[in-house]
C-alpha cells in the first residue's frame, strides 16, 4: 500500500442518529475506494463496519469502527460511529482523532436527535462540520423541511452545497452549486452523468451559488476584498474559503447523498479530498504541558492510542493516531504514561476487521497495531526524546448505574477479568466494586449500553450475570446528647472476660467546644476532657472521641480497644448498617477486673455502650444530594419539572439555551435510579442531564420509617 504523505491525509468521523446511514454511506465510500468489490448492507449484517456479532443482534453499531478508503490520490480515513447515545465513546474518541465530522441527517426525520448530540459533542471539541442529507429517495423525503431544521438548530451558517431535482421514490439527480453542474445517476448508482444545470433549475441555483460565494468569502480578509471586487470568486478561490469557513467553524456545507444506492458519493469524496482539512491545517493539540504539538512529519515520533480491542485469534488489537513524526514497522517507542518501551513490531491500515500492513505511517495517519506490552486507550507513545503525554479524552460522566452478580459465584473472579476487558474496549463502561455497599457497581451512559455489556458477558464471556438495584450510600447520624452504659462478663472456666463502659454522646458540630457537665439521672455530672482522637472518616465527617476517664477506673492500655469497638459500629451503623459520622462520644466511667479484663472486652463493650446510647440520641438518616443539570427542550420543559418533583427534587433555577433549557435541580440519588431512561422516554431522546454530588441531607421521616422497615425486614430474612 502506498505511504500517503500528510497533505494527502483526511480524517472523516461519521456521525447522526440510528438509521441515519453512516454504516451504509461508509460502505459506499469502500467500494468507490475499491477497498471492498461488493457493497455490504445492514439488514444482511455483512457490512465492513458493523462486524462484530453484538452489531449483528442489534442490527446497529454498537462500537465505533475504523475504516480507510483511497480516491484520487488521498487517503481517507473513516471512523464510523454508533448513533444511540448509549454509546456516546465511540463518538468522543472518533472526533479526537478526525478532523472533519460529516453529520448525516435522514430527509424523512429532519434533524433528529442523535445529529443534535453529535453536534453538541462537535461544537465542544472545536471540529469542522458538513451536514449530508441522506434517504432521499423516500416517499416521505422533504430536503427544504430538513434544511429549514437544519438551520434554526445549527444557525445560518448552515451553507448548501448540493439540492435534489426531484426527491423522492424516484430520485437520481441533484444541482451542485460549487461546480454549478447536474449530476445524475442510473438506478445503480456510481458514476454519474454530470451535465450543465438545466434551464428551470438555473434561477434557484445561481442563488444558492451566490450565497454559497458570499459564505466562503466571509471566512478570509482577501477573499472578501476579492468579492467586493469583482463580485464574485474563482473555484479555486471557494474551495479555500470554504476550507477556512470549514477549519473555524463558520460554515457548515451541506451536500446530499443516497447511500444506499451509491448516488452522490463520489463527489462528497472528491470535495473531502479537495476542500476538507488535512491534519496539519487543524489547530494543533497540547500536551500535558500546556505546548502545542504541531502535526508534522520532520518531529519526533508520538502516537496517541484512542481505541482498543480484542480480536479473535489476534489478542488485542490497539488504534492510534500518529500525531507528529514517522511510524516504521519495528520502531522502539516509550509508553511515556507507563515509562515502559514498546516495539511495534506490525502496522496496519484496518478497514473493520480487514487490516492492511503497511511498513510505515506518517504524521497525522491512523493505524493499528497488536502485541503491545502494557499500553491501552489513552496512553501517548514517543520517541525517546519525548517525556510528556497527551491528556486523556474526557468522556461524558455515567448517566445511569446498576449492581451485577454473578449468577454462580464460582464465577465472581472470571466476571470481574470480562469486566475489565470490556472497559477497555469501552471506557464509558466504569466498573467499581463499593466496600460499603457489598455491590459491584456498572455506571454507563443508559440503560441499552449496560443491557449490551450484560449480552457480551452472556454470549461472548459465557457468565450468566443478573442485575439488581443498588443500594443507596445512606448515611447515620444523631440529634441530641445520649448516654448508655454496658458491662461485658463472660466466664468459661479459665480467664473470662470482663469489661464496663459508661459513655455519652453528642452530634459533632465543627469548632464547637466541649460540654463542660452533661446531666445523669437527673444530676448534673462534670465532663474533664482528658485526651482526644479526632478520626476524619473516609466516607465523609468525623468521629471525636473523648477519654475522660479519672482515677483510673479503666486502664489507659484498654482505651484503644473502646475505640476499636466504637469504629467498627461507625462502619455498621445501628440503623440500617450504612455508615455513621459527625458522633462526638465521651468516656467517662466503668469498671475493670485484675485478672478478666483484656482488650477484647472493653471493645465489646465499647461497641454496645455505643450502639445503645446511639439509639437514644435521636437517630436520623442521611440521603446523598446530587446537583443535576437537565438541558431540555423548551417544548418538554413542564413534563420534566413535574417527572423532577415527583422524584422530590427542588428545581434551583433554569436559564434558556438556544430553544433549549437548562434545568438546576437537586435531587435524592435514590430518587434518581433509571432517570435517564425516563428522560429519555419524556423527550423522546432529546434531553441529556448531568449530576454530581452535592451534599447529605436528613431523609424525611416518612422515608425514614420506610428504611427502617425494609432493614429489619431484609435482617429477617438473613
Amino acid at each position: 500500500m502506498k505511504v500517503y504523505n500528510t497533505n494527502e491525509i483526511r480524517n472523516i468521523a461519521l456521525l447522526g442518529n440510528a438509521g441515519s446511514g453512516k454504516t451504509t454511506l461508509a460502505e459506499a465510500m469502500l467500494y468507490e475506494g475499491g477497498l471492498i468489490k461488493r457493497r455490504g448492507d445492514v439488514a444482511s449484517k455483512n457490512t465492513v463496519s458493523d462486524y462484530n456479532e453484538i452489531e449483528h443482534e442489534q442490527e446497529g453499531s454498537v462500537f465505533s469502527t475504523v475504516l480507510y478508503t483511497e480516491w484520487l490520490g488521498k487517503k481517507i480515513n473513516i471512523l464510523d460511529t454508533p448513533g444511540l447515545d448509549d454509546f456516546v465513546g465511540g463518538v468522543v474518541s472518533s472526533l479526537y482523532v478526525t478532523d472533519t465530522a460529516l453529520i448525516l441527517l435522514n430527509a424523512q426525520n429532519g434533524v433528529e436527535v442523535g445529529a443534535e448530540l453529535s453536534f453538541r459533542h462537535t461544537k465542544r471539541m472545536k471540529k469542522p462540520v458538513v451536514f449530508v442529507v441522506n434517504h432521499l429517495d423516500h416517499d416521505n423525503s422533504n430536503f427544504e423541511k430538513t434544511i429549514d431544521e437544519t438551520k434554526q438548530q445549527f444557525g445560518n451558517k448552515v451553507t448548501i452545497v448540493q439540492y435534489p431535482i426531484n426527491a423522492g421514490p424516484n430520485y437520481n439527480a441533484l444541482i451542485d452549486v460549487l461546480l454549478m453542474k447536474m449530476y445524475k445517476w442510473k438506478a445503480e448508482g456510481g458514476a454519474p452523468e454530470i451535465s450543465a444545470v438545466p434551464e428551470s433549475e438555473m434561477d434557484k441555483a445561481q442563488e444558492l451559488h451566490a450565497a454559497l460565494i458570499e459564505s466562503a468569502a466571509e471566512n478570509d480578509d482577501s477573499l472578501m476584498e476579492i468579492f467586493f471586487d469583482k463580485g464574485t470568486l474563482t473555484e479555486d478561490e471557494m474551495r479555500c474559503g470554504i476550507r477556512k469557513g470549514l477549519i473555524t467553524r463558520g460554515m457548515f456545507p451541506v451536500f446530499c447523498v443516497n447511500a444506499k444506492a451509491d448516488m452522490g458519493v463520489r463527489r462528497l469524496m472528491e470535495f473531502l479530498g479537495n476542500v476538507a482539512p488535512s491534519p496539519e491545517l487543524m489547530p494543533a493539540l497540547t500536551n500535558e504541558n500546556g505546548d502545542q504539538v504541531k502535526c508534522e512529519t520532520k518531529a519526533p515520533t508520538s502516537l496517541f492510542v484512542f481505541k482498543s480491542a480484542v480480536e479473535q485469534h489476534l489478542g488485542e488489537i490497539l488504534y492510534f493516531k500518529v500525531m507528529q513524526g514517522e511510524l516504521k514497522e519495528g520502531d522502539d517507542l516509550i509508553n511515556t504514561n507507563k515509562r515502559g518501551k514498546e516495539r511495534l513490531a506490525q502496522l496496519f491500515s484496518v478497514a473493520g476487521k480487514n487490516r492492511t500492513k503497511v511498513e510505515k505511517l506518517v504524521a497525522g495517519d491512523i493505524g493499528a497495531t497488536v502485541k503491545l506490552k502494557e499500553s491501552k486507550t489513552n496512553h501517548t507513545i514517543n520517541d525517546k526524546s519525548l517525556e510528556w503525554t497527551f491528556p486523556a479524552m474526557e468522556f461524558p460522566a455515567p448517566k445511569f448505574h446498576i449492581a451485577i452478580k454473578a449468577v454462580n459465584e464460582s464465577d465472581e473472579e472470571k466476571l470481574g477479568e470480562a469486566l475489565n476487558r470490556i472497559h477497555e474496549e469501552n471506557p464509558t463502561l466504569i466498573v467499581e466494586y463499593s466496600k460499603e455497599l457489598k455491590q459491584t457497581i456498572l455506571y454507563g451512559q443508559g440503560e441499552f449500553h449496560l443491557n449490551s455489556v450484560k449480552w457480551l458477558l452472556n454470549n461472548i464471556y459465557k457468565i450468566e450475570i443478573e442485575f439488581v438495584k443498588p443500594k443507596v450510600p445512606y448515611r447515620e447520624t444523631i440529634t441530641k446528647q445520649s448516654l448508655a452504659d454496658y458491662r461485658h462478663k463472660k466466664q468459661s472456666g479459665g480467664a473470662g472476660q470482663f469489661g464496663e463502659v459508661h459513655l455519652f454522646i453528642e452530634p459533632h458540630v465543627e469548632g464547637a467546644p466541649n460540654p463542660a457537665v452533661f446531666k445523669k439521672d437527673g444530676k448534673e455530672q462534670k465532663v474533664q476532657v482528658r485526651e482526644t482522637d479526632e478520626k476524619v472518616l473516609p466516607w465523609g465527617g468525623k468521629l471525636i472521641f473523648n477519654n475522660c476517664i479519672v482515677g483510673g477506673v479503666i486502664d489507659a492500655r484498654f482505651m484503644p480497644g473502646i475505640l476499636k469497638g466504637i469504629m467498627e459500629k461507625i462502619e455498621t451503623g445501628p440503623l440500617t448498617g450504612s455508615y455513621a459520622r459527625d458522633i462526638r462520644v465521651y468516656v467517662y466511667d466503668g469498671k475493670m477486673h485484675d485478672v478478666d479484663s483484656n482488650e477484647i472486652s472493653f471493645k465489646i463493650a465499647g461497641s454496645k455502650a455505643f450502639s445503645k446510647a446511639f439509639r437514644e440520641a435521636g437517630p436520623k438518616i442521611l440521603e446523598p444530594i446530587y446537583n443535576v443539570q437537565v438541558l431540555v427542550p423548551s417544548d418538554k420543559l413542564g413534563d420534566v419539572m413535574s417527572d423532577l418533583q415527583g422524584r422530590r427534587g427542588l428545581i434551583l433555577g433554569m436559564e434558556n439555551e438556544g430553544g433549549y433549557e437548562r434545568l438546576s435541580v437537586r435531587v435524592p440519588l435514590a430518587e434518581m435510579f433509571k432517570y435517564s431512561t425516563s428522560l429519555s422516554s419524556i423527550t423522546s431522546g432529546r434531553a441529556t442531564f448531568q449530576m454530581e454530588f452535592a451534599e447529605y441531607q436528613q431523609v424525611p421521616t416518612d422515608v425514614q420509617t420506610e428504611l427502617l422497615k425494609a432493614y429489619a425486614a431484609e435482617n429477617e430474612e438473613d
